[in-house]
């Protein structure tokens, strides 16, 4: 009888538990403590074009590529049924594809104008670099294992789903988990490691019901406090 590795354990039944123990506490103290903080902290009226042309893409793709996976773990028997014929699985696989292109062109579009454009560097925080950084990995190794473990809507809603679950009922279930290519199993970690960098990062403005940022009209939200970028 094989042993599941001893990395394996502590990256699929360790580290979630421990990211959950970050995420909540640290997600509801900054709330409580710091609610003002919870905003996107928009620079957007530093420079406005580019703004829309990297934000608004990366925010319609990535809300289609989340609600697709979580349609794979909340719906996997419905999903499984859906992609027994093969035209249907052709067409969410190709939609879910476009969605993670059109996500990784937005997000890129977004860090190339917090380079290239001096205000809104100067007003870029570490932790949104990192932030940056971390997403970006994200999306482009979600989409390299598209590309290259193709049909993962299936696979996704008969092997990861139940680890996930299994999860949550605090019985990691390895061994399916174990067995993923490499890729998968870096997709898995990173996603670990974005939730657990969540609490600290303008992300959370996402918990902020109703979340009217792609209907609204544009709006501008102002900065105070310290101010040496402008002199």
């Amino acid at each position: 009888m094989n042993s599941t590795p001893s990395l394996d354990i502590f990256l699929f039944a360790i580290l979630p538990y421990m990211v959950a123990i970050t995420f909540f506490p640290v997600t509801i103290v900054r709330y409580l403590k710091r609610g003002f903080t919870y905003s996107s902290l928009s620079s957007q009226f530093l420079e406005n074009q580019q703004h829309f042309w990297g934000l608004v893409p990366f925010h319609y793709g990535i809300l289609a590529v989340t609600a697709g996976h979580l349609a794979a773990f909340l719906l996997p028997k419905q999903l499984l049924a859906w992609n027994m014929q093969p035209l249907r699985l052709y067409l969410l696989e190709i939609t879910g594809l476009m969605f993670a292109a059109l996500a990784l062109i937005g997000l890129c579009a977004a860090l190339v104008r917090r380079y290239t454009t001096s205000k809104v560097r100067m007003v870029t925080s570490g932790r949104d670099w990192v932030l940056f950084w971390m997403l970006i990995t994200q999306i482009a190794s979600g989409i390299g294992v598209a590309i290259f473990h193709p049909w993962g809507s299936s696979w996704f809603a008969a092997a990861v789903t139940p680890y996930i679950w299994s999860v949550l009922k605090l019985n990691p279930n390895l061994p399916a988990i174990a067995a993923m290519p490499f890729l998968v199993k870096f997709h898995i970690v990173n996603a670990y490691l974005v939730i657990g960098y969540f609490p600290f990062t303008r992300l959370v403005h996402v918990l902020v019901v109703p979340n009217p940022y792609l209907w609204r009209k544009p709006q501008v939200v102002r900065w105070y406090g310290r101010q040496e970028w402008a002199k």
